[in-house]
C-alpha cells in the first residue's frame, strides 16, 4: 500500500516534488493514454468522415494500438513500476493516480492480447455492418456480428474474473465503482415512481402538441444554424470542439479537442436541438477535465453514469426548461420557418410533452425514456447470460415493447437495430438512467450554490453552472470513486430522491395533475 501524505502535509500539491518512482510509473502511463486517445479520433473518424470501404484497414489499425496499449499497460516492467510507487511517499492526488493505473493494470493483465487485438476488429468492422443492417432493416445482416461479439466479451469476462458472471464484470468497464445491485436498487425506485406517473399523465393529463412539428418539414441546413446557435450560447469553443453529423449522435475527445456529432429530423427540430445539447453536455466534462493532468487518470472522466449526468443535466436541466426557451426562442425564430407565432409556453410543452407510443429511445420523452433503459438492460442481460439466443432478440425486444410502453416496432431498424451500442458493448445501458439521476441531484446542489439559476439561464448567462459543474466534477477526474465523487459533489450520497421530486413537480404541473 501507498503511504500517502496529505496535500497540505507535503506542503501544497502544485509546489510538491513528487518521488521520482512515481514520475517513472507515469511517464509509462502517459504513452498508453496518448495511443488510447489517437484511438479515438480514429473511432471519430470511422463514424464521421471515412469512408465505407474503410473499414477493413480502420479495424486492422485499431486492433494493432489496442495491442500495443493492452502490451504496455499490462507488461512486467508496468507491473515492477505501480509496486515502486506504491511504496513511495504520495499525495492523496498521487495515491488516486496510482490506485487507478494499479486497477486497469490488474484487471486487463490476465486477458491474452491475441483477445484484445481479435475484440478491436471485431468492434470495428460489427459497426458498419450494423449501419448496412439498420439501413437495410436486415437483422439477420448483423446477427452473426452480434453473437460473435457477445462471445468475445464473455471470453473477456471471464480472463478478467472467472469467478462471477461475465455480466457484471462487463458492468464494470462502464461502472467501475457502483455496484450493480445499487444500479438495481435504483431501477426499482424508478419504476415505482415513473410507471404510476405516466399511466396518470395519460389517463388525465392535458395534450401537448407540438408546434414544431406542425411548421415542418425543415432543410438539413435550417436544423444545423439551429445547432450552432444554440453550441454558441451554452459556450462550446470551436478551437477546442465541432459539430458534425453521424448515425447516432455520439461525443468523442479529451481536454483539448472535444468533438460533438447530432443528426437531423425534417419533421422535427426539437431532436437534432436536443442531442446537439446534450452532446455538448458530455464535451464539456471532457473540456472541464485539468489540463495539465492529459495523460494522467485525474486528467480523465470517472465513468458512464457521470459522464452521462452531464449530458442529462444540460439536455433536460437546462435546455428543457422554460427559462431557456423564455430567453432561446427567439434564436429559434431567427432559424425555423414556420414558427413566429409560438410561445415560451408552447415550446416548453412542446420539448416536455410525454408520448410513450415513441419507438426511438435517443427521441424518447424525459420520463418514457427510462422505460427503454430497463428494456434494454434485461434484454443485454438476458443475452449475455446465454438465457436469450440471438435470433430470439427481435421478437424478445418487440414483446418487451409492448409489455413496457404498449407500442411495436413495425421494423427491426426502429426496434432491435435502432442503437449502436450492441455493435461494441455490453452491460452499459445503466449509465443513462445514472446518469439522469446524478444530474438532478447535481441540480438541486448547484441551485444551493448559485444565485437565481433559472434567471441565469433565461439571459444567457451560462458560465456560472459551467464554473460549477467543473469545480464540483469535472476537476476531479479520476481522484474519488464514484459514491465519494457524489459526496464531494452534492453533500450526500447518490439518490434517486432530486430526480423522482424533479419529474413529478415539473410533469404535474404541465399535464395539470
Amino acid at each position: 500500500m501507498a503511504r500517502q501524505s496529505s496535500d497540505a502535509e507535503s506542503g501544497g500539491e502544485p509546489d510538491r516534488e513528487a518521488p521520482e518512482r512515481y514520475e517513472a510509473l507515469l511517464d509509462r502511463y502517459r504513452r498508453i493514454a496518448y495511443l488510447e486517445s489517437g484511438s479515438g479520433v480514429l473511432y471519430w473518424d470511422q463514424q464521421v468522415t471515412m469512408p465505407e470501404g474503410g473499414t477493413p484497414a480502420r479495424g486492422k489499425q485499431l486492433a494493432a494500438l489496442s495491442a500495443t496499449t493492452h502490451e504496455k499497460l499490462t507488461s512486467d516492467g508496468m507491473a515492477e513500476a505501480i509496486a515502486d510507487a506504491e511504496d513511495a511517499d504520495l499525495s492523496e492526488a498521487e495515491a488516486a493516480n496510482v490506485r487507478e493505473i494499479r486497477r486497469r493494470h490488474d484487471r486487463n493483465r490476465s486477458v491474452p492480447e491475441s483477445l484484445v487485438e481479435e475484440l478491436t476488429e471485431h468492434t470495428s468492422n460489427s459497426q458498419r455492418v450494423w449501419q448496412e443492417a439498420k439501413a437495410e432493416d436486415d437483422f439477420d445482416r448483423f446477427a452473426p456480428a452480434l453473437e460473435t461479439l457477445r462471445d468475445l466479451q464473455v471470453r473477456r469476462a471471464e480472463a478478467i474474473d472467472p469467478d462471477r458472471p461475465p455480466y457484471e464484470v462487463m458492468y464494470e468497464d462502464g461502472e467501475p465503482y457502483l455496484p450493480l445491485d445499487r444500479m438495481a436498487e435504483i431501477f426499482e425506485e424508478l419504476k415505482d415512481a415513473l410507471v404510476p406517473l405516466i399511466e396518470e399523465i395519460q389517463a388525465e393529463g392535458d395534450d401537448l402538441p407540438s408546434p414544431f412539428v406542425e411548421a415542418g418539414p425543415y432543410a438539413d441546413e435550417e436544423q444545423r444554424a439551429l445547432s450552432d446557435a444554440v453550441l454558441d450560447l451554452l459556450g462550446y469553443p470551436e478551437e477546442h470542439g465541432r459539430l458534425d453529423v453521424s448515425a447516432h449522435p455520439f461525443t468523442a475527445g479529451n481536454q483539448y479537442d472535444a468533438r460533438i456529432t447530432t443528426r437531423f429530423k425534417p419533421d422535427d427540430p426539437m431532436d437534432a436541438l436536443t442531442a446537439t445539447v446534450h452532446e455538448f453536455g458530455h464535451a464539456s466534462y471532457e473540456l472541464g477535465l485539468p489540463t495539465e493532468r492529459f495523460g494522467e487518470p485525474l486528467g480523465a472522466s470517472l465513468s458512464s453514469g457521470v459522464h452521462e449526468s452531464q449530458s442529462r443535466f444540460w439536455e433536460n436541466h437546462v435546455g428543457r426548461t422554460k427559462p431557456f426557451w423564455e430567453g432561446f426562442l427567439p434564436t429559434a425564430k431567427e432559424h425555423l420557418d414556420g414558427i413566429d407565432d409560438v410561445t415560451p409556453e408552447e415550446a416548453y410543452a412542446a420539448v416536455n410533452r410525454i408520448y410513450p407510443e415513441n419507438l426511438i429511445r435517443v427521441e424518447a420523452d424525459e420520463l418514457t425514456y427510462h422505460l427503454h433503459i430497463i428494456l434494454r438492460c434485461e434484454l443485454d442481460r438476458a443475452f449475455v447470460a446465454g438465457d436469450l439466443a440471438v435470433e430470439e432478440l427481435p421478437d424478445a425486444w418487440n414483446r418487451k415493447m409492448e409489455e413496457y410502453l404498449d407500442v411495436t416496432p413495425d421494423t427491426d431498424a426502429v426496434g432491435v437495430l435502432q442503437d449502436i451500442h450492441w455493435s461494441s458493448r455490453f452491460a452499459a445501458f445503466q449509465g443513462y438512467t445514472i446518469g439522469s439521476v446524478l444530474a438532478a441531484q447535481l441540480d438541486h446542489a448547484m441551485r444551493r450554490d448559485v444565485d437565481d439559476v433559472d434567471a441565469k439561464i433565461r439571459e444567457g448567462d451560462l458560465k456560472p453552472l459551467r464554473d460549477w459543474m467543473t469545480e464540483h466534477v469535472h476537476s476531479h477526474g479520476r481522484r474519488y470513486p464514484t459514491d465519494e465523487l457524489v459526496e464531494e459533489a452534492t453533500g450526500e450520497p447518490l439518490t434517486a430522491e432530486y430526480f423522482v421530486d424533479y419529474v413529478e413537480e415539473k410533469f404535474g404541473a404541465l399535464y395539470g395533475l
